[in-house]
């Protein structure tokens, strides 16, 4: 099986080199965009298995981004765990009802974001063999 794919998009550039490093040490192949119009154009353009979505970024919210990912057939399906500073009940719930499988808050837990994105992965393979 190909090392599963991961979309890092954050606006800031040190938190997606963090992370970047971090997953590419689980042998992840990890991309990154800086803002949700990148990430929107890589994705049309590559094949992900993951996305880490930042919420607060500018011009497309994560959130934003999020609900159009899920309105498209062709990404739907893709897993997104938002990772972002917002920490408030209202915003994981709003996260979880635009699709996101999970959401992690800043700032990250290396073990966590480890344990987290293994388990969605995980959880992809199980639902294509069972297809």
């Amino acid at each position: 099986m190909e090392e599963p794919e991961i979309l890092i998009v954050d606006d800031n550039p040190e938190i997606r080199e963090v992370a970047m490093v971090l997953l590419k040490g689980e042998g992840f192949t990890v991309d990154e965009a800086g803002d949700g119009k990148e990430a929107l154009d890589k994705i049309e353009h590559g094949a992900y298995d993951l996305i880490l979505l930042d919420v607060m970024m500018p011009g497309m919210t994560g959130f934003e981004g999020c609900a159009q990912l899920k309105a498209d057939p062709r990404t739907a399906m893709i897993p997104v765990i938002f990772v972002t500073a917002l920490a408030d009940v209202a915003d994981e719930a709003r996260g979880f009802a635009l699709g996101a499988v999970d959401y992690i808050t800043k700032p990250v837990s290396p073990p966590i974001v480890k344990a987290r994105v293994s388990t969605h992965l995980s959880l992809v393979r199980v639902e294509e063999l069972l297809q």
